[in-house]
């Protein structure tokens, strides 16, 4: 052994900062939560509010227990509605915007249509839809459709047509065909846009599917969230609809956590909006 290497002083092994900045990143919001609650539960003891006004942690807790073979089944009825509508807006505005994109006159007939149908309030076309649709989820379906559907139509076809000309040129001089300039360097330039379309319309497509079954008034067995929500109401049960909830939003945070996480996987490797700066 080297003499300089024997008297070395010992480094102590420092903490990754990758380890510690999602560490962080994980406990600040649970503690800044913690906070919240335990000032939302000392304030319910103190002021002495009744629990048919404000009901604490505590009732919240218990009512999730105990009322979870009611509000289960109406959480997985939310949540089928809110990816299916989902899943159709992802496909209706990719398509629809990679129509529009082929030609300028496509874009100026056809556009307008998409803004006409996302400035009309979707409260006020529901009983139409209620009226037409074959059956009460698929008039639900239809309505958080038309909400998510036009911020995924937007950023893709602003996506598309953001793409560097020179580029543009360089395909058009090596004579690939626009289906090929499409494939190869529009839709992976358009990638950002896409992923910005997604988490927006993640979360429109939740709220959209609540409104829709406000609007409805669907009841029964095979009701959404919505319903508990308007039934805890009705009967002044406070801690069900502070359970229903925190049910729809840890539902949100789960969508904007899977959508966030799935953009991060297609991004985190090339564009700079993932990339961790160096400096």
């Amino acid at each position: 052994m080297d003499t300089a290497d024997a008297f070395a002083p010992s480094i102590p092994n420092r903490p990754n900062p990758k380890r510690r900045d999602l560490a962080l990143r994980i406990s600040v919001p649970f503690a800044v939560i913690a906070v919240v609650v335990l000032i939302w539960g000392l304030y319910v003891k103190l002021s002495g509010v009744p629990p048919y006004i404000l009901p604490g942690p505590i009732a919240v807790a218990n009512a999730f227990a105990t009322d979870w073979g009611t509000l289960a089944p109406a959480l997985w009825v939310t949540t089928k509605i809110t990816f299916m509508s989902l899943m159709l807006a992802l496909v209706g505005g990719v398509g629809f915007a990679i129509f529009l994109v082929q030609s300028r006159w496509i874009e100026i007939a056809f556009y307008p249509l998409a803004v006409i149908l996302q400035v009309t309030p979707i409260v006020a076309i529901s009983p139409l839809i209620l009226i037409y649709a074959p059956s009460t989820q698929v008039a639900l379906l239809i309505c958080a459709f038309l909400v998510a559907f036009f911020p995924i139509l937007s950023n893709m076809v602003q996506g598309l047509k953001s793409v560097d000309h020179n580029l543009i040129n360089l395909f058009e001089l090596y004579g690939a065909t626009r289906w090929q300039t499409l494939l190869y360097l529009k839709l992976p330039a358009a990638q950002p846009y896409f992923m910005t379309g997604l988490r927006i319309g993640g979360g429109l497509a939740l709220i959209a599917a609540v409104v829709a079954e406000f609007a409805a008034g669907s009841a029964g067995a095979g009701s959404g969230l919505a319903f508990r929500l308007l039934e805890a109401q009705y009967r002044l049960n406070i801690p069900r609809l502070f359970a229903a909830l925190l049910m729809l939003s840890l539902l949100g945070v789960a969508i904007f956590a899977v959508t966030s996480f799935i953009s991060w996987l297609s991004l985190h490797r090339w564009h700079e909006s993932s990339l961790k700066r160096e400096n």
